[in-house]
């Protein structure tokens, strides 16, 4: 859906909402659709490929972990999904035991010959194995490696060294089909945390062998699931519409918010016991820049405004409320400080930014100290933001409100000291500094070719001048720039991470060794880290696995392989016909919540 689209067009994309009824006949009721904007391209629907939030979105509404987060719970509460309760697990954590709900079933599809395809176990051991195929390259690999499932990776192993197809029919210890609805998992080492991978939707979620080996390099655009919503269209980058699927499983809702959320227990109040989901679809468009996104829901082309374009801030949420204007109208504001990160990574096998030896840790020191982090909130971020001291999210364990990063501060003079100490200088009087040898020294900082961009690049470009160090941007769009990233093509990026689980483990995996072309994408590696990192993984929460993270602070401090910049506040807007929007925090889920009135939607 573009710009132009007319508002009639806009409501008869999904299947003709204004179509007139035939004579004698009664109109059918309006569909429920709810229609919002992405701001970034997805790259795709199979779960084992993917890394990106936006494609994610749109698998966690298509496939179903065995476990799921309460939808009002805060700050999180782990629930049964697919699974009958929660598991079974043995006294050292190594070993977790789960049975299925009987019942459960894939959305129909022809790769299952017509008939009715039931979920069971053994989904789960062939959805697991394919993240650890190498021939699909997935990035999930490292982060499920890590939590040591016994035998998959000498199975992965196996197909490297022989250069043959993944053994998919070879039984391993580490994750077993007990029977048709018993789920084991057998682990290396204790892994008391390892729930929060069986409660990933986004990236754990049931595939049928029959679809993957139906469409092979083409699964990308056939995503066949258990969960509530099934693709009907797409066009990539472009418009994505889903619909309800009809064979989902009864399902109606419940949460549990807690007694002192208001907010919580009025959704809870209103919607308890309704089946799920209440819309009957979704349609998603691509739309990268903020003033037709904006626009467009002014409008009303969309119900959702999901993540407020910062430059609108001032005009939409004036010192944090929502504006008079847009309260009169009806619209809702639904503000948090998310659980993320934004950072600038650099590569480490870069010749220019890269390695650790002590001069190329003092020209990262010196562009972190020369990064003017308090002008970016002000100016681009529009006040939407706190500044970000480490890895570790809010929300998440481990996070310290009162902890800072003494190279976060803006410092040009100390960082010019630092530049000059180590030999950074400009030799030849063109007003640019040289590599310690005389060599060029140009910073190539990768961007996006769209107008939400633009200021950040002239932020980057403004502090590095002020160092006497020249930067270049390179501009792709955002997939082409993941892709060289994964690849190591790119010496800076500017990225944002959202957390999926409540811990701070999973955001260590972005600079812990072996995850290096996959989620570490600056490819750091430090056996100090990676050693807390490991030993961290197998420690109860408490004070010990806490002087282990405060180790990696200042490891992370100490090299800089990432300039962490801030944590964001987000401003989500929706019209009055949508009713139970509260955005998840450790989830992609939020669709099958949502309610909305279409004949207010089609009257405005």
């Amino acid at each position: 859906m573009t710009m132009q689209t007319t508002r009639r067009q806009a409501l008869t994309l999904g299947g003709g909402l204004l179509a007139a009824p035939l004579a004698g006949h009664a109109q059918a009721a309006p569909e429920k659709c709810l229609r919002y904007a992405f701001l970034v391209a997805e790259t795709g629907f199979d779960p084992a490929q993917l890394s990106d939030l936006y494609s994610r979105i749109i698998t966690s509404h298509i496939f179903d972990a065995p476990y799921k987060y309460d939808h009002l719970a805060r700050p999180f509460k782990v629930k049964p999904n697919t699974a009958e309760a929660l598991p079974e697990v043995s006294a050292d954590h190594r070993t977790w035991t789960l049975r299925l709900r009987p019942g459960i079933y894939f959305a129909d599809d022809p790769a299952f010959g017509g008939r009715k395809r039931e979920l069971v176990a053994e989904d789960y051991v062939y959805s697991l194995k394919r993240i650890f195929d190498p021939a699909l390259k997935s990035p999930l690999y490292s982060a499920y490696l890590q939590e040591g499932i016994l035998g998959l990776q000498a199975l992965r192993d196996e197909a490297l060294k022989g250069k043959k197809p993944f053994d998919y029919d070879r039984p391993v210890e580490g994750v077993r089909a007990l029977d048709r609805y018993t789920l084991q998992f057998r682990l290396r080492d204790p892994r008391p945390r390892f729930i929060y991978s069986l409660a990933a939707g986004d990236t754990y979620g049931a595939v049928a062998r029959e679809v993957v080996e139906r469409y092979g390099d083409d699964i990308m655009a056939h995503p066949v699931g258990t969960g509530p919503f099934m693709l009907e269209r797409w066009r990539r980058s472009s418009f994505i519409r889903l619909v309800r699927n009809p064979g989902f499983r009864e399902l109606y809702y419940d949460a549990e918010p807690n007694a002192d959320d208001a907010e919580g227990q009025a959704l809870l109040a209103r919607f308890k016991g309704r089946r799920l989901p209440m819309l009957d679809a979704v349609e998603i468009s691509i739309i990268e820049e903020g003033q037709p996104r904006w626009l467009s829901f002014l409008n009303r082309q969309f119900d959702l405004l999901f993540l407020l374009p910062e430059e609108y801030a001032d005009v939409a949420v004036p010192n944090g409320r929502l504006a008079p204007n847009l309260a009169k109208q009806g619209l809702k504001l639904h503000r948090v400080l998310a659980s993320d990160r934004t950072l600038v990574y650099f590569n480490m096998e870069d010749p220019i930014v890269g390695g650790y030896a002590p001069e190329k840790v003092a020209l990262r020191r010196a562009i972190a100290l020369g990064t003017d982090l308090e002008r970016e909130i002000r100016g681009p971020r529009r006040n939407q933001a706190i500044p970000a001291q480490s890895v570790v999210s809010p929300m998440t364990w481990g996070y310290d409100a009162d902890y800072r990063n003494p190279m976060s501060e803006y410092d040009p003079a100390r960082a010019q000291a630092l530049l000059d100490l180590y030999g950074y200088r400009d030799r030849d009087g063109d007003g640019w500094r040289e590599m310690p040898d005389g060599s060029p020294l140009v910073l190539e900082y990768a961007s996006q070719p769209d107008s939400r961009s633009r200021p950040y690049e002239e932020l980057w470009k403004r502090d590095m001048d002020k160092l006497g160090l020249r930067l270049r941007v390179r501009s792709a769009q955002w997939p082409e720039n993941l892709k060289a990233a994964r690849a190591g093509q790119l010496m800076i990026w500017q990225l944002g991470f959202s957390s999926s689980t409540p811990d701070a483990q999973l955001g260590l995996e972005l600079l812990y060794g072996p995850a290096a072309g996959g989620q570490n994408l600056g490819r750091f590696r430090l056996a100090r880290f990676d050693q807390l990192y490991e030993k961290m993984l197998g420690l109860p929460d408490g004070p010990e696995r806490l002087a282990a993270l405060r180790e990696i602070q200042r490891l992370t401090t100490a090299y800089m392989p990432h300039k962490y910049r801030v944590h964001r506040i987000v401003n989500d807007l929706s019209h009055p016909w949508v009713h139970g929007y509260r955005r998840p925090i450790f989830t992609q889920q939020f669709w099958q919540y949502l309610d909305l009135d279409p004949a207010r939607q089609i009257k405005t």
